[in-house]
């Protein structure tokens, strides 16, 4: 005998091996709701997006709402060049938490150990340009 029960938020089906060999009766509720992106249908930011990473709630959070903002409401051309000051107030924070955000000098030194390890083990390197 077919049975369902509720776990929480959770819907249980148990059944049968003669409901199992047969097609399937039960149909589940589609989800309408469409996820939320980054920007919301009315044009503005989901500071809630699991896309930002955590970026608008670290350390940094305020100025990184503010440099974003500006450049999603920016209209200069090219899009972003009136929010230079925003963004140099977002890059201060960003340099006073390393043990967040990282830094330079680290990627530096990551890279440089990488091309060390792969040098001592016979393979053969490439130097790669990379803007940080």
């Amino acid at each position: 005998m077919s049975y369902c029960k509720q776990e929480g938020k959770d819907r249980v089906i148990f059944v049968t091996e003669e409901d199992h060999n047969g097609p399937t009766e039960v149909s589940l509720p589609q989800d309408e709701e469409t996820p939320a992106g980054l920007i919301q249908p009315d044009g503005d930011i989901n500071w809630a997006c699991p896309c930002l990473g955590g970026m608008a709630t670290g350390p940094c959070g305020v100025e990184f709402r503010e440099a974003f903002t500006c450049f999603h409401y920016s209209t200069a051309d090219p899009k972003g060049s009136d929010c230079l000051e925003p963004f140099r107030q977002m890059s201060d924070c960003m340099a006073q938490y390393p043990n967040v955000y990282g830094n330079k000098e680290d990627k530096e030194e990551e890279k440089a150990e990488l091309a060390k390890e792969m040098s001592t083990n016979g393979e053969q390197t490439e130097q790669v340009s990379v803007k940080a």
